[in-house]
């Protein structure tokens, strides 16, 4: 499910996600069938594969990807360090996560001028809370317009959070 729910950009195909999850293409296909079934995941033939994603557009889809963001942490996370760190711009998730794998290590980018000792004692305090490890980039907001761009794959970065 995090594969899928937790970044809506976020797609796959059955032997791709057999692979990745060390998993058999029967188990995989199973899941996969009932999530279609239930309307939680939409497909499409593109070649000879049949690509999953979520459904967005499902009733459930908002409380299903809350409750994965309760799971990994990271609604936590990014209560504590918004309330209280600087004039923050916009927060994305990176890494593993911002694919869907649940590798224990959470990649977190900030956006905006914020106090560095102040979200290091954060992080400390989330990762006791959620049991997993917190990476961190900042950028200001010129870095950050010019440095994201380079980057080749845009499902590597996951707006969680942006300044109204």
């Amino acid at each position: 499910m995090l594969r899928l729910f937790l970044n809506p950009a976020s797609e796959g195909y059955l032997r791709g996600m057999a692979e990745e999850f060390h998993q058999s293409t029967n188990a995989i296909r199973v899941e996969l069938n009932r999530f279609e079934e239930a309307g939680m995941l939409v497909s499409e033939t593109r070649g000879n594969k049949k690509i999953y994603r979520a459904n967005t557009a499902h009733p459930l889809y908002p409380d299903i990807r809350n409750i994965l963001m309760k799971y990994v942490g990271l609604d936590q996370v990014l209560k504590e360090v918004i309330e209280r760190i600087g004039r923050l711009e916009k927060v994305y998730l990176a890494g593993d996560y911002a694919v869907g794998k649940d590798s224990g290590i959470i990649d977190l980018i900030f956006v905006g001028k914020i106090d560095k000792s102040y979200l290091m004692k954060l992080i400390d305090r989330a990762e006791k809370m959620i049991h997993r490890k917190i990476r961190f980039l900042n950028y200001d907001e010129e870095e950050w317009k010019q440095n994201h761009r380079s980057v080749p794959d845009r499902e590597k970065f996951l707006l969680l959070w942006e300044k109204e």
